[in-house]
């Protein structure tokens, strides 16, 4: 079952791009799905598996109904990858003092952008992709814990 959102007939040549197309929306969709849902619930590592889980599970379940199996696929997988990495920032923000509902509004919000960036062709894949590696660079740059004065205070 294929959802037509075109109203003229496309060309033989083009269904292979046309494919490829929607498995990249579909892909930054389930980012931006994973990203909300880990917004909400992603603040503790229950709450990450949970989010992993729930943003797997709607992702697919979207590419089902709109459109075949590779792009449920995609969507389960970006919805995968969109939760692990925001649960990351979402746990890292509330460690260092943010309002929990500030950080589920502003994740909310730029979720909402990550699936509206997914219509233009290969930014999918680009959310898909950049995300993770954005998260890991900010967790390697974050500093250690200084101990300070509570070295002071054991004795």
């Amino acid at each position: 079952m294929r959802l037509k959102l075109c109203l003229f007939p496309v060309p033989k040549l083009t269904r292979g791009v046309e494919d490829l197309y929607w498995i990249g929306v579909f892909l930054g969709v389930g980012v931006g799905v994973g990203v909300l849902v880990a917004g909400f619930v992603g603040s503790s590592r229950a709450g990450m598996l949970a989010a992993v889980a729930v943003a797997a599970i709607a992702g697919f379940v979207l590419g089902i109904v709109l459109r075949e199996e590779a792009e449920a696929a995609a969507g389960a997988i970006g919805g995968i990858l969109g939760a692990a990495a925001t649960a990351e920032l979402v746990r890292g923000a509330l460690r260092r003092g943010g309002p929990r509902a500030a950080t589920a509004l502003l994740v909310a919000a730029s979720a909402l952008v990550a699936a509206a960036l997914a219509f233009i062709p290969a930014v999918g894949y680009l959310e898909a992709v950049v995300l993770p590696i954005l998260v890991a660079r900010m967790r390697r740059r974050e500093p250690e814990r200084y101990a300070g004065l509570r070295t002071l205070a054991r004795d």
